[in-house]
C-alpha cells in the first residue's frame, strides 16, 4: 500500500487554509486582549468612583461636627465656660455617632491583655489583679469590621 503523496497545490491549498485559520485565531487573541483591557480600565474607574462617593459620605457626615465645633469656638470667645463646655460635649457626641455610623468600634480593654488588639506602653505590679489584665488605658483603640485602625494602648498588670 502507497500513501498518495499531495501535490505542490494541495499543500498550497492546505498551507492557505492553515494561515486563514491562524490569522482566525490571532484576531480572536486581539480582540480578547483588547475587552480585557476595556475591563480592566472600567473595574478601574469604578473602583475610583466608589472611593469618591465614599469620601463624599464621611465629608457629609463631619459636617455637622465642623459647623458644632465653629460654635463651640464662637461661645469660646464670648468667654461662655458653660456654651464652651456644652458646644465641646456636642461636638464629641456628634464626631462619636458619625464615626460609628462608618463601622467604628472600640476595642474592649477589660480583662487580659491581647497582643492583637492592644499596644502595651509598661507593665505595673498590681496585689489587685491577676497578672496580664490590662490596669489602665492610655489611649482608646479601634477597630472597623475585623481590622484594627489603631490598638488600645494599655498599662498591664505583671
Amino acid at each position: 500500500m502507497t500513501e498518495k503523496v499531495p501535490t505542490k497545490a494541495e499543500l498550497e491549498e492546505k498551507l492557505t487554509e492553515v494561515e486563514r485559520e491562524r490569522d482566525e485565531y490571532l484576531n480572536d487573541l486581539k480582540r480578547v486582549a483588547a475587552d480585557f483591557e476595556n475591563y480592566r480600565k472600567r473595574v478601574a474607574r469604578d473602583q475610583e468612583g466608589l472611593a469618591a462617593r465614599a469620601h463624599e459620605r464621611l465629608v457629609k457626615e463631619l459636617l455637622p461636627v465642623l459647623d458644632d465645633l465653629e460654635r463651640a469656638l464662637e461661645a469660646a470667645a464670648e468667654h461662655e465656660e458653660a456654651k464652651l463646655e456644652e458646644g465641646v460635649r456636642l461636638v464629641h457626641r456628634e464626631l462619636v455617632e458619625a464615626l460609628a455610623r462608618e463601622g467604628l468600634v472600640e476595642v474592649e480593654t477589660d480583662g487580659k491583655f491581647d497582643p492583637h488588639v492592644h499596644e502595651a506602653l509598661l507593665t505595673q505590679p498590681s496585689g489587685d489583679v491577676e497578672p496580664g489584665s490590662v490596669l489602665e488605658v492610655v489611649q482608646r483603640g479601634y477597630r472597623v469590621g475585623d481590622k484594627v485602625v489603631r490598638p488600645a494602648r494599655v498599662i498591664v498588670a505583671e
